[in-house]
């Protein structure tokens, strides 16, 4: 089994991070929900970039934080995460969050969509905040600061 977590930037300029952080918290969290870690994705990209593909891909025609496409086999967890880093630092700017600290909630509900989550309705998406919750209070935000 080939296990690859990559993290790609598309149409931005890098930000920066500690990449192997990042992994090894999206392995920790494939692991912790008793999955097995596949060729996992993250491309990190613009608002622009995004739109056109939720445009192209959902038939959507409006700004998002994540799109996930799902190739998961049976315990294997693999996708797709692209990710707009412009979403996600406003998102941190009106919580009043760290960009980063926001930046892993949304891979991390994109992983956890991965894995079987789903929050279509009121009580789906009240067990993705408490997932994505616990996750982010296990994680050390600091370990991924340059």
């Amino acid at each position: 089994m080939v296990s690859k977590i990559n993290i790609y930037f598309e149409a931005i300029k890098p930000v920066k991070f500690k990449k192997n952080a990042v992994k090894n918290w999206v392995g920790y969290l494939v692991n912790n929900e008793h999955r097995k870690t596949g060729i996992i994705n993250i491309v990190l990209c613009s608002d622009e970039y995004l739109l056109e593909m939720n445009k192209k891909y959902l038939q959507h025609d409006y700004y998002t934080d994540i799109i996930t496409f799902d190739y998961v086999e049976g315990e294997v967890i693999s996708g797709d995460l692209f990710i707009s880093v412009d979403r996600v630092k406003e998102n941190a700017d009106n919580f009043k969050n760290l960009f980063l600290n926001e930046l892993m909630r949304v891979i991390f509900h994109g992983v956890l969509h991965l894995v079987g989550f789903k929050d279509k309705t009121e009580e789906e998406q009240a067990k993705m905040r408490e997932k994505e919750n616990f996750y982010l209070s296990v994680v050390d935000i600091s370990e991924m600061e340059l």
